[in-house]
């Protein structure tokens, strides 16, 4: 089974529509949270991603992005957190972010690899960058849970090479 999928999106609505299928194709965890890392420059689109997400799931209010706030919680028919950990020092500042005890169904995190401590427990990995007018986007898999979303996924969009 393929573990990583590479794909264009050719503008913002393929972004939105990427974080639409996201949520709507994500598997049932068995009362786990999932948890997404969100990888890519600033400007890359990874807040785009997510406010695509919450649209799909009828969230119809602003997603700012939780770059001052680090925490953005949102529930429609689930319980999905938005974070970014930039400003995040080490996992101790991790730890007074209450995460682990609140246990959401979906986490998307932004900035991932502030915390390092954290890579075992993602997923899926999806990695955003700019490729001329457009964004490339990768998913790779990275537990059993997220090999089965990415198969789900698969059929979405056209893979590059």
């Amino acid at each position: 089974m393929t573990t990583v999928i590479n794909f264009d999106l050719p503008d913002e609505a393929a972004t939105r529509a990427l974080g639409a299928a996201l949520l709507d194709q994500a598997p049932d965890a068995g009362g786990r949270t999932l948890w997404v890392a969100l990888h890519g420059p600033l400007g890359a689109g990874k807040s785009t991603l997510v406010r695509g997400a919450l649209a799909a799931l009828g969230w119809d209010g602003p997603v700012p992005s939780p770059t001052y706030t680090l925490v953005e919680p949102y529930t429609v028919d689930r319980e999905v957190w938005h974070l970014d950990l930039y400003r995040l020092g080490d996992a101790s500042e991790w730890d007074e972010l209450g995460v682990e005890d609140a246990a959401p169904d979906c986490l998307l995190i932004e900035w991932p690899e502030r915390i390092p401590e954290l890579a075992s427990r993602f997923d899926l990995h999806v990695s955003l960058d700019y490729r001329e007018a457009s964004r490339v986007v990768q998913l790779q898999a990275s537990s059993p849970t997220g090999a089965q979303w990415l198969s789900r996924l698969r059929g979405y969009f056209q893979p590059i090479t």
